[in-house]
């Protein structure tokens, strides 16, 4: 790939897929291309290979200016410190896929591009104060204040999902248990569900179609995730609260119990104004968008 003016693709690499986009200056998917995520106990480079052979399959020849990469995972400038679902593990990841590639390439946490996206082109625009929660595989966060996102002082904040909601609950996958992600996330409504369903997207699909079932399982993962709604309401007062990853395509199924179990769980319900918790709009190409944003405002600067 060589490097030239225009082109710009943003990947997300989640637990479950490998997203690439290419993505114009107005936040539009022009083209996209999928690839599965190997698992995470597998050799490291099987990721880097399904990335490239998206990113290959996009640019299809052409010239690419920049690459972003939104990964599911502690993210520090050009090290990939720890996932809870990717091989990639106290990994130099930046820095080989740009020798690899010949391109610049930039990266961060996966929710944190989905800010990004929904702060240039969504449900953040003009905001100052929000927070956003994915609820995907698992569950991730974003802080947003004045505008830019608040990584913490090392670039690692908003691991939301890790948040321990039952000390002694289910294991999670991060190492700890009782996470809010083992009781609110799409992996948790596949087992509240039952057998019968494949998987998330399938739960949603049912529950929107009325069974009983998967709008029981639904139901139950939207009010833990108002549980974990109320206390970063209480931590943080945000203006807003965008909720995306795939089980927002749930809508209100999702959200109606979240908000009742966020104005039951939050300190001081009633006497303080409570942000309205919406859909995000850049939909499940988010941290693609905002891996593309990045890169190509990078390269403006």
């Amino acid at each position: 790939m060589r490097v030239a003016t225009g082109l710009h693709l943003g990947v997300d690499i989640g637990g479950t897929k490998v997203l690439a986009c290419e993505v114009d200056e107005n936040g539009e998917v022009l083209r996209s291309t999928r690839r599965d995520t190997p698992d995470r106990h597998a050799d490291p480079r099987l990721l880097d290979d399904a990335v490239t052979s998206a990113v290959e399959e996009l640019a299809a020849g052409r010239e690419v200016t920049a690459v972003g990469l939104s990964v599911a995972g502690l993210v520090d400038h050009d090290r990939v410190h720890f996932s809870t679902h990717l091989p990639w593990q106290e990994d130099d990841t930046l820095i080989r896929l740009t020798e690899r590639w010949g391109v610049p390439v930039v990266m961060d946490n996966d929710v944190a591009c989905a800010a990004v996206a929904e702060i240039a082109y969504g449900a953040g625009r003009g905001g100052e104060s929000f927070l956003l929660v994915t609820v995907g595989t698992g569950i991730g966060g974003a802080i947003v204040h004045a505008g830019s996102v608040l990584r913490g002082a090392h670039g690692m904040a908003g691991e939301f999902g890790h948040v321990r909601v039952v000390p002694e609950g289910h294991d999670c996958e991060c190492g700890l248990r009782g996470c809010l992600e083992q009781y609110a996330s799409g992996n948790a409504l596949v087992r509240l569900a039952g057998p019968g369903y494949a998987d998330g997207p399938a739960v949603t699909a049912a529950a929107i179609a009325g069974d009983g079932s998967a709008l029981q399982a639904l139901t139950s993962v939207g009010d833990w995730l108002g549980v974990g709604l109320g206390g970063l309401v209480s931590s943080y007062d945000p203006e807003l609260v965008v909720i995306g990853g795939g089980a927002s395509e749930a809508g209100d199924l999702l959200l109606e119990p979240a908000r009742r179990a966020m104005a039951r769980s939050v300190v001081g319900t009633g006497h303080r104004p409570l942000p309205a918790v919406v859909v995000a709009q850049c939909g499940p190409a988010a941290g693609a968008v905002g891996a593309a944003h990045l890169a190509r405002t990078a390269r403006s600067r």
